[in-house]
């Protein structure tokens, strides 16, 4: 499987990308500088000489021709890129990741996007994109460190089944984690606002905690 990553140079981009190349995918890096995206590979393949990681810096348009394409900006770019490249994004699934979110004295606060939520607004700047939100509530550190199997719940919603079906795969198939169809992409609002309770919870408890979800049958 190819993994498109759009704006995926900060760290949950990187971590996200190295989880997935250490499990076989082949993952495709944008940035807006080419050589950018080259410096990333470098930087992730230095931090894990062992590993045969399969990570490739390549011009946007390219990210877009992959099986399934992540969108991992910072929030208030998500939208006018995928606005960009919505030809590109034609009929492709694109996992926003995105959480808007903004530093209030020493807390991280839920910002409320135009739209109330920066999948939402995704969807509507790359109308003929199968949008999908997953990944919000995954601290990046945990998802960084390929050494330690994850242990979390992600919760993904979407307008359109398929999406929902190839990001709820996607998810679980990395080891440790379970996708979850959390219904429509109305969701995303409160999916997207719970990270900055999570991030203020991690920070109070020097942890790196995620979500796990009682009661479930084991498959979702």
């Amino acid at each position: 499987m190819t993994i498109g990553m759009l704006g995926g140079t900060g760290p949950a981009g990187r971590a996200l990308a190295a989880r997935l190349a250490s499990l076989g995918s082949d993952v495709l890096f944008e940035s807006r500088q080419a050589s950018h995206a080259e410096e990333v590979v470098s930087d992730i393949g230095q931090k894990w000489p062992g590993r045969s990681l399969s990570l490739q810096g390549v011009a946007n348009e390219d990210a877009c021709s992959a099986d399934i394409v992540v969108l991992a900006t910072p929030w208030d770019g998500a939208a006018p890129l995928a606005a960009s490249l919505s030809a590109h994004l034609e009929g492709k699934v694109l996992v926003s990741m995105v959480n808007a979110l903004g530093k209030v004295g020493n807390e991280m606060q839920a910002l409320m996007p135009p739209r109330g939520s920066i999948a939402v607004a995704v969807q509507q700047a790359a109308p003929g994109a199968l949008v999908s939100g997953a990944f919000h509530h995954v601290p990046a550190r945990g998802l960084a460190n390929l050494d330690e199997e994850l242990d979390c719940d992600v919760l993904v919603c979407s307008d359109h089944p398929a999406a929902t079906a190839k990001t709820v795969e996607l998810v679980s198939s990395i080891p440790g984690c379970r996708g979850i169809d959390a219904g429509s992409l109305s969701a995303a609002a409160a999916i997207e606002a719970f990270t900055a309770v999570l991030i203020g919870i991690n920070i109070k408890h020097r942890a790196h905690a995620s979500i796990r979800l009682t009661g479930l049958p084991s498959a979702s």
